[in-house]
């Protein structure tokens, strides 16, 4: 039970909100089978979900957390171009991947760092902070790369590749595996340990969780540091599968990574959100451009369809809220 706004919260509105997006999905899927059967009867179109939506998704699972804590962090997408600059440059010029891979998690943990002490110690608030913080990654992986973009091909014979993307089975993307993982530890940390606990109780009433002994300038570091290690976790994914990095390949994924979140049932408002329902959400918005487009619709109705979708999504959301407060 959680008390928010002066309001109480029962158990069940999270499992309602759960369903709600997993009736979203199936309604969605059931759509796109009965408009594009040839597509969407095939499992090779699930196997393309399972190669592109992990990249998205494992930010998301990240941004969960801040955006639960009452928190934003618009800075991510560029955490995640900057972080892969130093991944492919230190493979380029070294040959480790190990080097590149653990030079990438640090700087995704610094920047998220960052943003934490201008969040939680200097106060500003977190939409402004990582704005700034926004440009300024994205600025100094273009200065940096020149423009320029890196080509990684002598990656594909190594360990790291077919670990992070190869295709288990022959069939399976690696990449995959690795979100789903990621979610699961990160859906057993929110529900039943204590950091979840703490970020839930900021994001309810923030003062109050200060006086049930909650750190809170300590949790939000933590938070914020969290998504810079899943967005640079992110770019390695994408570098590896791709074979290539590019200065503007951050900017592309912010509203996607969002709207999976908020689509997934996670409260604008904090304090409420589940993993599940994020991963739902990640895999409804890489559905969407392949059902549209294998539907014969026309590429262009994308937006309009995520639009809608949101929408519905944020509207269920409310409306189940207010029947279970």
């Amino acid at each position: 039970m959680n008390i928010k706004n002066n309001k109480i919260s029962l158990p069940g509105s999270r499992s309602f909100r759960t369903y709600a997006v997993v009736l979203v999905y199936i309604v969605l899927m059931g759509i796109f089978m009965i408009t594009a059967p040839r597509a969407f009867l095939d499992y090779k179109i699930y196997m393309a979900f399972l190669s592109t939506v992990p990249i998205s998704l494992v930010m998301a699972l990240g941004l969960t957390f801040v955006i639960i804590a009452g928190e934003i962090d618009l800075s991510f997408c560029s955490v995640m171009a900057f972080s892969g600059f130093i991944f492919t440059y230190i493979f380029i010029n070294t040959g480790s991947t190990i080097l590149a891979f653990i030079a990438s998690l640090a700087a995704g943990a610094v920047a998220g760092f960052i943003n934490g002490i201008i969040v939680a110690k200097v106060k500003v608030p977190s939409i402004i902070a990582t704005l700034g913080t926004q440009f300024f990654w994205a600025g100094l992986a273009v200065v940096l790369s020149s423009g320029r973009s890196l080509i990684i091909n002598e990656i594909r014979p190594s360990l790291l590749y077919k670990i992070f993307v190869g295709r288990i089975g022959g069939i399976v993307p690696a990449q995959a595996i690795w979100a789903f993982g990621i979610a699961i530890i990160l859906s057993f940390i929110l529900n039943k340990h204590r950091f979840g606990e703490s970020v839930m109780f900021i994001g309810d009433n923030r003062e109050t969780a200060r006086m049930m002994g909650v750190n809170v300038d300590k949790t939000l570091i933590q938070i914020f540091m969290l998504s810079g290690v899943l967005a640079a976790f992110s770019s390695v994914l994408l570098a590896c599968e791709m074979v290539t990095w590019w200065s503007t390949q951050g900017p592309g994924y912010l509203l996607i990574t969002i709207a999976a979140v908020f689509i997934g049932g996670t409260s604008i408002y904090g304090g409420e959100g589940t993993i599940f329902g994020t991963v739902v959400g990640a895999f409804i918005i890489g559905s969407i451009t392949a059902g549209i487009v294998a539907s014969g619709v026309g590429g262009f109705w994308t937006q309009l369809v995520v639009g809608l979708v949101l929408l519905s999504a944020v509207f269920i959301n409310t409306f189940i809220s207010k029947r279970r407060t």
